[in-house]
């Protein structure tokens, strides 16, 4: 056992016994894993996802140092406003991850449960309730939260509220692309905006909101660039990256830096050999802690994670002239904004655009949406003969996922779309 896991089981054996008084502890290795991640990058992937790990480790322990500095969201939060605002924008997804790093998800989910909260709750959701209600995680200043996906989110954030003071906005998401709809959720974010004023005491700047939406414009370009280089190109990462580039597409979107991070992957991926394995598009979370995906899927030169369909769950334009309008249509025209039918239509649009060998699309416990719209993909993905494995699992608690049914699925799987398995 190294230092790092030595230091997490101190802190899982701390945290369960006085969950109260362990958060110092938790965010002192939060610093010393960005620590590692600068000076002692991962040899085994590219500089590239050496750079989007050691700027999402720094992102969250910065912001995590500093209660004023950030707010709550769910992962479809428009972080462009909570960028004008000069605050980041830490979603429960998130952070639900970042301490399951500590092999806490079952301690939290289970006081969750303890309070009442369904077994059938995402665990996300359960993970977050049982930091914040156990006295662990310290609770914000302010919450942001949209319709969009999760039936969970109004719930969890309205008891947070109730229970923990956080005041919250619910973004109320229609789902037809009308100018009635558009013109609804305009106004939402701009009493949002009135709203955060009032209750943080900042004032938002409508010129960086402008600039953000122009800087995004650039970024989405050169993502979709970098998606078609990966087409043909070796790129090697982890599992845990494709968790990094959704957390970047959606807590960093917008940033001068994450502009910069995607034009330099651009220029490394391009010095690096053809890649000549499956290519595989990945669908709704990643589980990444799954030993056997992490087997195939690591640094493979067999299979490469093409991307995740949240990364590109929208791909139009924005007009920064317009910032409320053009953040109303983002959130409207999201991938995950209505029916799974939708969804399964836009998806194939992207498989046009990505051409992966194969689709995985990922079931997570108590994701409702996930569960009762595979098969409609799948029919989708039929239509465009493109294979489709539908695994079971959890995103965060082990419990709920058994690695030798997934290894014995997805090897089968892999054995059909490339002919043997070495």
């Amino acid at each position: 056992m190294n230092i790092a896991d030595k230091y997490i089981q101190y802190v899982k054996t701390k945290t369960e016994a006085e969950p109260e008084k362990s958060w110092d502890k938790i965010l002192f290795g939060f610093k010393a894993n960005c620590l590692r991640t600068h000076f002692l990058p991962n040899k085994n992937i590219t500089k590239g996802y050496q750079k989007l790990e050691d700027m999402m480790m720094n992102m969250v322990a910065e912001s995590l140092s500093h209660k004023k500095s950030y707010i709550w969201g769910n992962i479809f939060a428009p972080c462009e406003l909570i960028h004008s605002f000069g605050l980041n924008s830490l979603s429960i997804e998130c952070l639900s991850c970042y301490v399951a790093g500590y092999h806490l998800e079952d301690f939290f989910i289970d006081f969750a449960q303890s309070l009442g909260f369904a077994p059938t709750l995402c665990s996300y959701h359960k993970t977050f309730i049982g930091a914040v209600e156990s006295g662990t995680i310290p609770p914000a200043s302010y919450a942001v939260t949209t319709s969009l996906s999760c039936d969970g989110n109004l719930n969890t954030f309205r008891y947070l509220q109730k229970k923990n003071h956080v005041p919250f906005t619910l973004l109320d998401v229609p789902y037809t692309d009308d100018e009635a709809s558009v013109n609804y959720l305009a106004s939402q974010l701009e009493t949002m905006v009135q709203h955060m004023e009032e209750h943080l005491g900042r004032r938002f700047q409508l010129e960086k909101l402008k600039e953000s939406l122009r800087i995004e414009n650039e970024t989405r370009k050169e993502l979709i660039k970098f998606y078609e280089l990966a087409q043909h190109y070796y790129y090697p990462g982890e599992l845990i990256h494709q968790l990094y580039m959704m957390m970047g597409t959606h807590l960093l979107m917008g940033t001068q830096k994450f502009l910069d991070l995607i034009r330099f992957m651009n220029e490394e991926i391009q010095t690096y050999p053809p890649f000549t394995g499956k290519r595989i598009l990945w669908i709704h979370l990643i589980p990444y802690y799954q030993e056997s995906l992490k087997q195939y899927f690591n640094n493979s030169k067999k299979y490469q994670l093409l991307a995740g369909d949240i990364i590109f769950d929208f791909t139009d334009t924005l007009v920064p002239e317009d910032p409320f309008r053009s953040l109303a249509r983002k959130l409207i025209k999201n991938v995950y904004n209505g029916s799974y039918s939708h969804k399964a239509q836009a998806i194939g649009k992207l498989t046009d655009m990505l051409h992966p060998d194969a689709v995985i699309h990922f079931c997570h416990w108590g994701c409702k949406q996930a569960s009762g719209g595979s098969l409609l993909l799948k029919e989708a993905m039929k239509e465009r003969n493109i294979p489709m494995l539908i695994l079971d699992g959890d995103g965060v608690d082990q419990r709920n996922s058994h690695d030798g049914q997934i290894k014995t699925r997805l090897e089968a799987f892999l054995e059909m779309i490339v002919g043997e398995i070495r």
